[in-house]
């Protein structure tokens, strides 16, 4: 391993990353493959190791024959951008392991195309004259990503080194030096960022421009060959389809996209699960095909009914519609007749090993006894399996694959096992009941699925999945992982999350705090933004990586700032006196639902009384004031949002001298000063009465550490104050009219949805997310 850090430092990778790296086994191997492969041992330029480092995570694994070659391009600077390395990937998926036309490749790469500086400045000039007075009005607040996608779709090959630096130059041109203003935080920002709703909808991220189903193949193709499975005993398999069997496969299904979506019914799907459909509903929508929503019901004993509902509801929840949907327990019946043919043509048999002894001898790579029995006696056993002859547990059907694979999962794999449980959707007709990786990939024959998509977890089955097909003379569909979606501080496996709900750490499977989908709903949470962050984080390879929590929430704030009308709720309500105000005086004001809410649209405000009894946030009053405090101190001005200036009169304490108990205040009804800082406040509704109570339940990361799953005792890490109840906010009058779903923003605060539990006495609001971004800042 020291050898390789060395080596991995050499091209210029820094020294975080080179250890990264080294802590992760298949991307360390296939980095010093590429750096042998590329000839480059004794060290490169930082920019050419970071492309090799980019080919050693992302090469598509059915073209490997033209690795060798691509990093020809790649060292000789022939390529020598991202930009050009991505086009490369792109086309290489598609050519699979067939010859190379070069001249097609160079041109889909840019090869040789120089684009000059003086090209580049008259895009970038052209875009800034076309952008010029978004970009006066937005000064330094302008995403730069936003100006960079630009140029890159007029010139994709452009240096973006060349690029970066002319656009901050003609920033500067334009702009000048930054201001105070432009250095104002987030609150400022907040206020300027919402300028239209209808122009924000027709803004794209760089994130959102990419398509991230280009790599994938067209059905027609899939007679290429991009997986080959290799044997201790014979010839390599180059899983492809015939001519025959793929016209077969065409003329059935009219040359259209088929994919699945195939969760388990015994458990609560999570974001995860958000991201595979993402990638199984988005290609076959994307491509105007279809997507089985497909049960993989093959263990009677786990699915529950409560799940069905529940994945049904969600995949509509999130967008998606299903072409069909269909239990693999509907194809018992083939997967039985096919399980008798597998064992007719020699590649099945029935063992009578105990899990312990299969699992031993898996260890030791030792044939099962019974490996090698007559066809003939298979075929009678296994019938007697069927009929309920054999006791459970004493015979199972296995696949006769390869014991001396480098492949674990080629060690004959069961095929079938007994359990004398009747089966929820197929009934009592079985009491043998096939496993997961056998009827996984028949299925997926049967129905004829184009593309079989799953999370690298998955990726040493593809050998077992295209042996199968292979060994049934069965179609075969076009296999492909992608990285599974990790998320800090919380987890997402199946048992944890289950023991967490069943042992009450949550509150069930909707609590807010879980990464469950129905858990992300009851925060406030939308599909929209979900989609959003999915498709942000694309559809890689990259094992094993981590996303930041603040990553969603940035996705989260951006869709509920457009969508999320305003409001005002104190938490901690400190009582303020008007003492110029009469106290019978109750002013009706208008308060606006969007910060862009035009005058003469009536509908865009609510009321809010103002009375000589207002109250603000605890915090936001202080007995000693400060340069750097916007809040409330004794003979300071504030501006309470929508109403008026207020000036600090007097401080009423409690009899421990240090508590503030009430404050009294005059207010400027004429609004002649102007103070910097802006509250905001819920004022009694008529003289003696309090305002609206509502519960307000703030959330946050369910987790102390950003990895809780890697932890020993990872229940130990759970976040004591992941949440934090208050059962007696003030709101003003015009929530009590709030639904079940409804969201707002809670002006200076946060993001907030109507809770399931509220009742019509006391409404319940849960908090989605703060307002504080500090990934949208950091992307900036």
């Amino acid at each position: 391993m020291v050898e390789a850090l060395d080596l991995f430092l050499k091209i210029g990778l820094d020294k975080r990353t080179a250890e990264n790296t080294i802590a992760n086994n298949k991307v360390t191997t296939n980095l010093v493959a590429v750096i042998n492969e590329a000839n480059v041992t004794d060290g490169c330029e930082r920019s050419t190791g970071n492309l090799l480092y980019t080919v050693a995570t992302k090469f598509p694994t059915n073209a490997l024959v033209h690795r060798p070659k691509l990093l020809e391009y790649v060292v000789s600077s022939k390529i020598k951008t991202p930009a050009q390395l991505e086009a490369a990937f792109a086309f290489l998926t598609v050519t699979g392991s067939d010859d190379l036309d070069v001249g097609k490749f160079e041109e889909a790469c840019g090869v040789g195309v120089e684009v000059s500086s003086e090209e580049i400045e008259h895009t970038v000039d052209e875009m800034f004259e076309e952008k010029k007075s978004a970009i006066l009005e937005q000064r330094y607040r302008t995403n730069v990503g936003d100006l960079f996608a630009h140029v890159r779709k007029k010139q994709p090959w452009a240096d973006p080194k060349i690029v970066k630096q002319l656009i901050d130059t003609k920033l500067f041109e334009l702009l000048g030096e930054k201001t105070a203003a432009d250095n104002e935080k987030p609150v400022k920002k907040k206020k300027e960022k919402v300028v239209k709703v209808e122009e924000d909808k027709t803004k794209t991220t760089v994130e959102e421009e990419i398509n991230p189903y280009l790599i994938f193949p067209a059905p027609e193709e899939n007679y290429k060959v991009h997986t080959e499975v290799f044997f201790s005993d014979r010839p390599v398999l180059r899983a492809c389809n015939s001519k025959e069997i793929l016209e077969k496969h065409l003329k059935k299904t009219g040359g259209k996209v088929l994919t699945r979506f195939p969760p388990e019914p015994n458990g609560y799907l999570h974001i995860g699960h958000a991201k595979a459909m993402f990638v199984d509903f988005g290609l076959a929508k994307e491509r105007g095909g279809g997507c089985y929503l497909r049960y993989d019901d093959t263990n009677p004993e786990a699915e529950k009914k409560e799940y069905i509902d529940h994945i049904e509801e969600i995949v509509s929840w999130m967008g998606w519609k299903p072409f069909k949907i269909t239990y693999t327990s509907d194809y018992f019946q083939q997967l039985y007749d096919l399980a008798v043919e597998l064992i007719r043509r020699g590649h099945a048999y029935v063992d009578h090993q105990t899990g312990d002894e299969i699992k031993e001898y898996r260890e030791k790579k030792m044939n099962s006894p019974w490996r090698d029995r007559p066809i003939s006696e298979s075929l009678k056993l296994f019938n007697d399996m069927k009929n309920g002859l054999i006791e459970e547990g004493k015979a199972t059907l296995r696949m006769k694959q390869d014991m001396q694979s480098d492949n674990f999962n080629m060690y004959d794999l069961i095929a079938y096992r007994i359990k004398f449980t009747p089966h929820p959707h197929a009934g009592d007709k079985w009491c043998i009941y096939p496993s997961y990786d056998y009827a996984h990939c028949i299925v997926d024959s049967l129905e004829d699925i184009t593309h079989s998509l799953c999370t690298l977890e998955f990726e040493t089955r593809r050998a077992s999945y295209y042996w199968l097909l292979d060994a049934l003379s069965l179609y075969q569909p076009y296999v492909w992982e992608y990285s599974r979606l990790n998320i800090t501080n919380t987890v997402m496996s199946k048992r944890k999350l289950n023991r967490l709900v069943t042992e009450n750490y949550v509150d069930g499977w909707d609590d807010p705090r879980l990464m469950t989908l129905a858990g992300l709903r009851r925060r406030g949470v939308t599909s929209t933004a979900i989609n959003a962050f999915v498709r942000g984080i694309g559809i890689t390879r990259s094992d094993g990586s981590m996303i930041r929590l603040e990553r969603l929430e940035y996705h989260v704030r951006e869709e509920l700032n457009k969508t999320a009308s305003r409001t005002m709720v104190v938490l901690q309500p400190l009582k303020v006196v008007i003492t110029n105000l009469e106290p019978n005086s109750v002013i009706d004001l208008d308060a606006k639902k969007w910060p862009d809410a035009p005058n003469d649209d009536a509908s865009s405000y609510y009321k809010v009384p103002f009375s000589n009894v207002v109250y603000i946030e605890q915090t936001d009053f202080r007995m000693k004031d400060s340069k750097d405090y916007y809040g409330l101190a004794p003979g300071k001005t504030v501006l309470l949002r929508y109403a008026f200036p207020i000036k600090c009169t007097e401080v009423v304490l409690s009899d421990d001298k240090k508590t503030v108990v009430e404050i009294h205040a005059e207010y400027d009804p004429f609004k002649k000063t102007k103070p910097k800082g802006v509250l905001h406040w819920v004022a009694e509704p008529s003289p003696g009465v309090d305002p609206l109570k509502v519960e307000v339940r703030l959330f946050d990361k369910l987790f102390l550490s950003e990895n809780p799953g890697e932890l020993d005792n990872w229940l130990d890490d759970l976040n004591p104050e992941s949440k934090v109840i208050i059962p007696c906010a003030y709101a003003v009058p015009a929530l009590k009219f709030a639904e079940v779903d409804d969201k707002f923003q809670f002006e200076r605060l946060g993001y907030f949805v109507a809770d399931k539990d509220s009742t019509p006495e006391k409404l319940i609001f849960n908090r989605t997310v703060t307002l504080r971004d500090n990934y949208g800042k950091a992307t900036k």
